[in-house]
């Protein structure tokens, strides 16, 4: 018998630590780090590192890199050289792009180059997924297990933890419950429990879709500000709504609400987009200076509630195409792609043109 914590679990203290400010310690084969979010470091933590001595660096994205001009000498990341007098309204001005415009100069910058990226990496990664802003922090330590244990702070093995951040998360059904709705009075509502610690995910069931023929399905990403305030700047809200009007009209459907807000990047990140947008950048230069992809989302994660729910066959509501082939790669066959043409408005004509133009969406 063995209390110990699972990788899975002490993924998710080390994102709760990261979120609070209290930095984790990361083990591999090129050594070991401290690594702290820099978007929630604060001055006392940011002076007991310097005590420590050391290379501190901060660890940024190869988008964040490239719109500062900072050498990526990692490839996919780059670790910036702190200076000696630099505070934390440094670190938070590199990491965040909000006064990049204001203050575009911020350089110039040392880049670092050594053996230390797989740790710097895994840093942003787990800043990443704790929805953060992606920067980190990082400081070479000589023994992390025994800081980490002087310290009472996690210690992450970062090989595994590599390849558990990017593998698919099992989800378990939790319960189920009938809901009457406008759409539909027979409705029911699934909620499903990722492993990791994360948000649950959502399935609404209409009707009693039959398992054997093609189910109409909508892969919904949550959108607070479209799905409950009625933002005008996206067609998320009036795609729900659509989306489960069409599964009343028809008798039967499966909607996935995926809690992935702003493309995976979480509601603090995804306002952040918006003020970038309100400077004149789109909705995918935005992402990209602020250091994340077009789309963070995993859609492997609707992949999964679909076949536990029995469902192999779909005719998918969708405009994205790149939804339909992750389906597929997935081992679902797409019969039909439904369109969802909803919600356009003047508002948000430069936001859809994007979605067309970028990523491909069928608009």
């Amino acid at each position: 018998m063995s209390l110990r914590p699972t990788l899975a679990e002490t993924l998710t203290r080390a994102r709760a630590d990261l979120r609070m400010g209290v930095p984790v310690v990361l083990v591999g084969p090129q050594g070991a780090v401290l690594a702290a979010a820099a978007e929630t470091l604060d001055a006392d933590r940011l002076a007991d590192l310097r005590v420590m001595g050391g290379d501190l660096a901060l660890a940024i994205t190869l988008w964040r890199a490239e719109t500062l001009k900072a050498r990526p000498y990692d490839g996919d990341l780059a670790r910036l050289a702190i200076p000696p007098e630099a505070g934390l309204g440094w670190i938070r001005a590199v990491a965040d792009p909000a006064d990049d415009l204001r203050v575009p100069m911020k350089g110039p910058f040392i880049s670092l180059r050594d053996d230390r990226a797989a740790l710097a990496r895994a840093a942003i990664q787990l800043a990443k997924s704790a929805h953060l802003l992606p920067a980190a922090v990082v400081l070479p330590v000589p023994d992390g297990a025994a800081l980490a244990a002087a310290e009472g702070l996690t210690l992450i093995p970062v090989t595994e933890a590599a390849t558990a951040l990017i593998a698919a998360t099992p989800l378990h059904p939790v319960v189920s419950a009938r809901l009457p709705m406008m759409a539909s009075e027979a409705g029911r509502v699934h909620i499903f429990r990722p492993e990791d610690g994360g948000e649950e995910h959502y399935a609404i069931e209409i009707g009693r879709p039959d398992r054997q023929g093609p189910v109409l399905v909508r892969l919904h990403s949550a959108c607070f500000t479209g799905d409950v305030l009625g933002s005008l700047k996206c067609d998320c809200g009036p795609q729900l709504r659509a989306a489960l009007g069409q599964m009343g009209a028809e008798g039967a459907g499966i909607l996935l609400y995926l809690n992935q807000e702003g493309r995976g990047i979480g509601l603090a990140n995804k306002m952040r987009a918006y003020s970038l947008q309100d400077q004149g950048f789109d909705t995918v230069e935005a992402n990209h200076r602020l250091g994340f992809e077009d789309d963070e989302r995993d859609f492997r994660l609707g992949a999964g509630i679909l076949r536990q729910m029995g469902v192999s066959r779909l005719r998918l509501l969708t405009n994205n195409p790149a939804k339909v082939r992750m389906m597929e790669t997935m081992g679902l066959e797409v019969v039909e792609r439904v369109p969802l043409k909803v919600g356009h408005t003047a508002q948000n004509a430069a936001y859809l043109a994007t979605k067309a133009a970028k990523s491909g969406h069928l608009l």
